[in-house]
C-alpha cells in the first residue's frame, strides 16, 4: 500500500492472461475454502509471537488490545489522503470494520447517498515485529479479497502490509523507514502484488514510487473467489539477508539486501514494523489500472480476514544446496524456487506442461541445488520462444549462487515467430563442477517482454 501513488510493476500480465502458479513450498498454505479456520500451529523451530483469529460476536469491533483504528483521510500532520490519493474516509464504525461471528474480520467499503465513500483501516498496536539476529520472521494471513470483479470493482484497493516503526508519529519519513506490502490488489484483478518500498522518493535505489515489486495470479480459485494465505518471510539467516513473499506457499517474489546499498537497507530494516489491513478506494495504484471508483462501482464487498499470525524462528543457517536437480536433465522452468517478474502459462511445445513468460529486463528465476558432478559442464541450452516486436531483443543469462555474480554464459534472443514458437538455443559456458544454485536472469535495453522459457539443461 504505497504511501505515495504507485505504478504497476509488470507489463506481461496486461499482454497475456496470467495462469496460476502450481507448487508446494514450506509456507503454510490455505486453499480456497469458505470455512473459517484458526491460525495453524507453529512448525517445528518456530514460535508464535502474535495471533488474532477474529473469533467473536457478530457485529462487534476488533480487539483493541491487538489493534488500533486509523481514521479519517490521513494521519494527523501526515500527507493528505494517506499519501496515495485514495478518496475514502476511514472509520472505526462496525459498518466498516466488524467481526462476522464466523471467525472472520470484514473490512467493508460503503458509499452513501451523496456518493461519499467510507471504509476501514486497522493497525497493530505493536511496532516491534522483526526477526532476531540470525533468525526469521514470518507474517501471514488467510484472506479472501473483495469478491467483486469487472466494472463493479473499479476503485477497490485492498491490502495487507507493514510499515517501519519510525513512521508512527512522524509520517514524513517514507519510504526510507521501509514498507513491506504482503498483499495488494486493485480493480478485482486475479493478481496479488508484493512490494518492498525503501530509499528516497521519487526514484532512488528502490525505484520509488513503484518500489521493488513482483506479482502473480492466485493459485487455484481466483483471489476474489476464495481464501488464500498471503505471507512474508524475512530471513536474517541468509547471506545476503532476504525478504520473501508467498501466496499459498509459493514464493513468487524475493528482495535481497544486495539489491540496494547498505545504508538504504539498514534504514529500511534496522527496526520493528507494524501490520496494517485496509481497503482503500481510488488512488495512484488504482489509477494505473484505469481509475475509479465511479458510478459502476458496487459498494459493500468486504475484505474477509480469517486470521493474522506472526511467527519467529531463532538463529540458524540456511542448509546448503542438496543437489536434488540433475544439471544434465531438462529442468522445467516453472519448477523455480524463487522468481521476480515472471508468470507461468500453458505451453504448446512438445510434451505440454507449462512455461514461464512475461520475461523482461531485470526479471529472474532461481533453481536451487543443481548438481553438475565432478566432470565440468561446458554448455548451456534453453528452450525459448519470443513474440517481441519492433526489432527488440534481449539476453538470457546463467549465473551461479548469486544474481550479482558475473554470468557464466549468455545468449541473445529476438523474435522467434511467436510466444509459442519454440527453439532450443545452446551457448558455451565457463566450466562448472559441484552443486550450485542457478539463476536465469534476463537483460534488455528495452522494457518490453522479450522471451518465454520452457526448460533448460547443461552439457559436458
Amino acid at each position: 500500500m504505497r504511501e505515495t501513488s504507485g505504478t504497476p510493476v509488470r507489463r506481461g500480465p496486461l499482454r497475456r492472461t496470467l495462469i496460476a502458479l502450481v507448487s508446494v513450498l514450506s509456507l503454510a498454505a490455505a486453499g480456497a475454502s469458505a470455512a473459517e479456520a484458526d491460525a495453524p500451529a507453529p512448525p517445528t523451530g518456530w514460535t508464535q509471537v502474535f495471533v488474532d483469529d477474529f473469533n467473536g460476536t457478530a457485529g462487534t469491533g476488533v480487539n483493541t488490545s491487538n489493534w488500533q483504528y486509523a481514521t479519517g483521510h490521513g494521519y494527523p500532520g501526515g500527507p493528505a489522503n494517506w499519501g496515495t490519493g485514495e478518496i475514502e474516509n476511514m472509520t472505526s464504525s462496525t459498518n466498516n470494520v466488524a467481526l462476522d461471528g464466523a471467525g472472520n474480520l470484514r473490512i467493508t467499503p460503503r458509499r452513501d447517498a451523496a456518493g461519499n465513500w467510507t471504509s476501514g483501516r486497522i493497525e497493530t498496536n505493536r511496532t516491534d515485529f522483526q526477526p532476531p539476529a540470525g533468525g526469521k520472521l514470518r507474517v501471514q494471513s488467510r484472506i479472501q479479497m473483495p469478491n467483486v470483479t469487472g466494472a463493479a470493482a473499479r476503485g477497490y484497493w485492498p491490502a495487507f502490509w507493514m510499515l517501519g516503526a519510525p513512521y508512527r508519529g512522524n509520517y514524513q519519513n517514507w519510504p526510507s523507514v521501509g514498507e513491506l506490502d504482503i498483499l495488494e490488489n486493485v480493480q478485482g484483478l486475479n493478481t496479488v502484488w508484493a512490494t518492498m518500498h525503501c530509499g528516497t522518493n521519487p526514484g532512488g535505489p528502490c525505484n520509488e514510487t513503484t518500489g521493488l515489486g513482483g506479482s502473480t495470479a492466485c493459485p487455484g480459485a481466483t483471489c476474489q473467489a476464495g481464501f488464500h494465505t498471503y505471507g512474508m518471510e524475512w530471513d536474517r539467516s541468509t547471506s545476503p539477508e532476504e525478504i520473501r513473499f508467498y501466496v499459498d506457499g509459493i514464493n513468487y517474489h524475493t528482495v535481497r539486501a544486495n539489491q540496494v546499498d547498505a545504508t538504504t537497507w539498514s534504514n529500511a530494516t534496522n527496526h520493528g514494523f507494524f501490520i496494517i489491513l485496509n481497503v482503500a478506494m481510488g488512488g495512484g495504484f488504482v489509477d494505473a489500472f484505469g481509475g475509479g471508483p465511479d458510478g459502476a462501482t458496487v459498494p459493500g464487498n468486504p475484505l474477509v480476514v480469517d486470521y493474522v499470525q506472526v511467527l519467529q524462528s531463532a538463529g540458524g543457517t540456511t542448509p546448503p544446496p542438496t543437489g536434488n536437480r540433475d544439471a544434465y536433465s531438462a529442468i522445467q522452468a516453472e519448477s523455480f524456487d524463487g522468481q521476480s517478474g515472471t508468470i507461468t502459462e500453458t505451453t504448446t511445445d512438445s510434451g505440454g506442461g507449462q512455461n514461464i513468460g512475461a520475461l523482461a529486463n531485470g526479471d529472474w528465476a532461481l533453481f536451487r541445488g543443481v548438481n553438475f558432478g565432478s566432470t565440468a559442464a561446458r554448455q548451456f541450452s534453453a528452450r525459448v520462444a519470443s513474440g517481441v516486436g519492433g526489432g527488440a531483443s534481449g539476453l538470457v543469462e546463467v549465473r551461479l549462487d548469486s544474481r550479482t555474480n558475473a554470468p557464466i554464459g549468455t545468449f541473445a534472443l529476438a523474435n522467434t515467430g511467436g510466444w509459442q514458437s519454440w527453439r532450443t538455443v545452446p551457448t558455451n559456458i565457463s566450466s562448472v563442477t559441484g552443486t550450485h544454485d542457478v539463476y536465469l536472469t534476463f537483460t534488455s535495453g528495452q522494457s518490453a517482454d522479450f522471451v518465454n522459457v520452457n526448460w533448460f539443461n547443461f552439457a559436458r
